[in-house]
C-alpha cells in the first residue's frame, strides 16, 4: 500500500451531541455524546489507515490541548509531523437530530504566525520525498492566508507528489491555482468559486472541462444524498448511494475522498473506485466517528450503489 501525507491546517476537537430535536432558545438534553480528535485531513487519514495505507499526519496543532490528538496518533500508528503553536486547537460542536439534520458550531482555530508557517513548509519539504501522495483538507486557521495553499501545493508537487485537495471558499480558489491532481468540493463550494449554479450535469461538465484544462486531473463533486459525480481522463460518472439511516453526516465527504484516493492509487477500474468510495461515504453517515468499522455492512452498501455514465445532454434524474 501507499505512504500518504495527510495535512490538516485547522484540526478540531469535535463534540457530537445526539438529540431528538433541537429547540432553539430552550434547554435541550442530549441522548448521548461523543468527542473525537478530528479535522478533515485527520478524518481522511483514519479511513485510509483502515484501507491499509501508511499515514503521516501534519498541519498546526494548539499546544495547550493536544492530548487527544497525541493519543489518536499513537492508537492509529500515525507518524506525527504536526507543528505545535501557542493556544488551543479549536473545538467544534455538532448537534445531530434524529431526522439526520446536523447543526455545526465551529470554532476559529489558533493564531498561527509566520514563523510557524515557515516551519511547517520546511518540515513538509523534508518529509514529502518519502511519500506517494498528499491530502490537503480543511479550513485555514487564523493568521494563514489563502495564498499559503498555493505555495503549499506547489511545493508538494515539486517533490513529485500527487495532491488531493478538499477545502472551500477563498482557500479553494487559491488552491485551484496550483492545479492539484484531484479536488473534491460539493456543488455549492465549487459553484461559489465561479458564481455559477452547478446543479445540472451540463453545468458540472462545463466547469469540470475548464478545471481539467487548467491541469486538474480529477474533479469529484459530492452532492450529499444525491450521490457524487466524477469527471476524469475520458470519463464522466455518477454514483447514487443506497438509502441508509443517517446518524451524522460529519465525515462523509472525508470518507468519500479517502475512498477515491484508495481506488486510484490501487489502479482499480473507475467504476469500482467510485462504487466503493460512495459506499464508504454512505457507511460514514450511519455512525458517529471516523473509519471503516463494519466490513460486512460496507460490502452490502457497495453492492447497492448505482453507478452510471453521465448523459451528455440531460440531467441525472433526482
Amino acid at each position: 500500500m501507499a505512504r500518504i501525507l495527510s495535512i490538516t491546517l485547522n484540526p478540531a476537537l469535535d463534540l457530537t451531541l445526539r438529540l431528538e430535536r433541537l429547540e432553539a432558545g430552550q434547554v435541550n438534553r442530549s441522548l448521548e455524546q461523543a468527542s473525537h480528535a478530528a479535522g478533515k485531513g485527520i478524518n481522511v487519514a483514519q479511513v485510509l489507515a483502515d484501507l491499509g495505507h501508511e499515514l503521516t499526519v501534519s498541519g498546526f496543532l494548539g499546544a495547550d490541548n493536544a492530548d487527544a490528538f497525541d493519543a489518536l496518533f499513537v492508537r492509529r500508528g500515525f507518524a506525527d509531523a504536526f507543528v505545535r503553536v501557542p493556544g488551543e486547537t479549536r473545538s467544534n460542536i455538532k448537534l445531530a437530530e434524529a431526522d439526520g439534520r446536523i447543526t455545526d458550531i465551529n470554532g476559529p482555530g489558533p493564531q498561527v504566525n509566520a514563523l510557524a508557517q515557515v516551519e511547517l513548509l520546511m518540515r513538509l519539504d523534508a518529509l514529502a520525498p518519502g511519500h506517494d501522495l498528499a491530502v490537503v483538507a480543511g479550513s485555514l486557521p487564523r493568521g494563514v492566508e489563502p495564498h499559503f495553499l498555493t505555495d503549499l501545493i506547489n511545493r508538494l508537487q515539486g517533490h513529485g507528489l500527487k495532491v488531493a485537495l478538499d477545502t472551500s471558499g477563498e482557500a479553494l480558489r487559491d488552491g485551484l491555482l496550483a492545479a492539484p491532481w484531484l479536488i473534491k468540493p460539493n456543488t455549492d463550494e465549487l459553484g461559489l468559486i465561479g458564481a455559477r449554479n452547478l446543479s445540472s450535469v451540463q453545468a458540472q461538465r462545463a466547469e469540470a472541462a475548464q478545471l481539467r484544462a487548467q491541469g486538474i486531473e480529477h474533479i469529484v463533486i459530492s452532492q450529499g444524498a444525491d450521490g457524487v459525480s466524477w469527471f476524469g481522463p475520458g470519463l464522466a460518472l455518477h454514483a447514487r448511494p443506497p438509502r441508509v439511516r443517517v446518524v451524522s453526516t460529519v465525515g462523509a465527504g472525508d470518507s468519500l475522498l479517502a475512498g477515491m484516493v484508495h481506488g486510484l492509487l490501487s489502479g482499480w477500474p473507475a467504476e469500482r473506485t467510485l462504487r466503493q468510495a460512495t459506499a464508504i461515504a454512505a457507511q460514514a453517515v450511519t455512525q458517529v466517528g471516523f473509519g471503516i468499522r463494519d466490513r460486512a455492512q460496507l460490502q452490502q452498501l457497495e453492492g447497492a450503489v448505482q453507478v452510471q455514465a453521465l448523459p451528455e445532454q440531460q440531467e441525472v434524474s433526482p
